[in-house]
């Protein structure tokens, strides 16, 4: 779990348990003497609307949020990736060079299902940091073997610069993908294109 997220579930919980406890002694809040507690809540304040006003909430900002962990780092989710060619010169600009799924979790982690063949390491993963407030930037690896899945090629790198869009079910953005020697090292070559993906929803295709 990243820093903001245990900040964010820290606060929170401060400010729930300030809730509950502003009429007991043993938490240690409020006036002992006979005048009784110092009120921490306008009279009336239901101690589930306490909660809600104390939940961390992003559903103004992008519209359609339900997932908790989605609320608090709105990249959360499955997503149906495609990478193409664009401005890579050895590649004509469009060409489809892998499509599969990807998911971004919320503690800063990402694990991509891609459309080549299981043999040459079709599962990779990776860390992805926010840089803005719909913009993240990703570093991204597997492991490439040859089509016949006996030879190691090497490590394979992928960086995506991407930006989620307003309504957190799309991001669009830029991608660099580098092939390694198998001493994780040497740049054997590589290739640069545009990621585009959409959101899988529970209720969706």
């Amino acid at each position: 779990m990243n820093t903001r997220l245990h900040t964010v579930l820290a606060l929170t919980a401060i400010g729930l348990s300030t809730v509950f406890c502003h009429n007991a002694k043993a938490c240690g809040i409020g006036d002992a003497t006979a005048a009784g507690p110092v009120p921490l809540l306008p009279a009336g304040l239901s101690n589930a609307m306490a909660a809600n006003a104390a939940k961390v909430s992003l559903q103004q900002l992008v519209p359609g949020m339900t997932n908790p962990l989605q609320e608090l780092e709105p990249i959360t989710g499955l997503y149906r990736f495609t990478f193409t060619a664009k401005g890579d010169p050895g590649i004509r600009d469009g060409t489809v060079l892998d499509q599969g799924f990807a998911t971004w979790h919320a503690d800063g982690t990402e694990l991509m299902n891609s459309g080549r063949a299981p043999m040459t390491q079709s599962f990779c993963m990776g860390a992805w940091t926010r840089t803005g407030p719909q913009t993240y930037r990703l570093n991204h690896w597997a492991l490439g073997w040859d089509p016949t899945g006996k030879t190691f090629i090497g490590p394979t790198n992928i960086r995506e610069y991407i930006t989620l869009d307003r309504s957190g079910n799309s991001y669009f953005g830029n991608f660099t993908l580098t092939q390694y020697s198998p001493d994780g090292k040497t740049a054997e070559g590589g290739v640069k294109g545009l990621v585009s993906a959409t959101r899988v929803t529970a209720d969706g295709d």
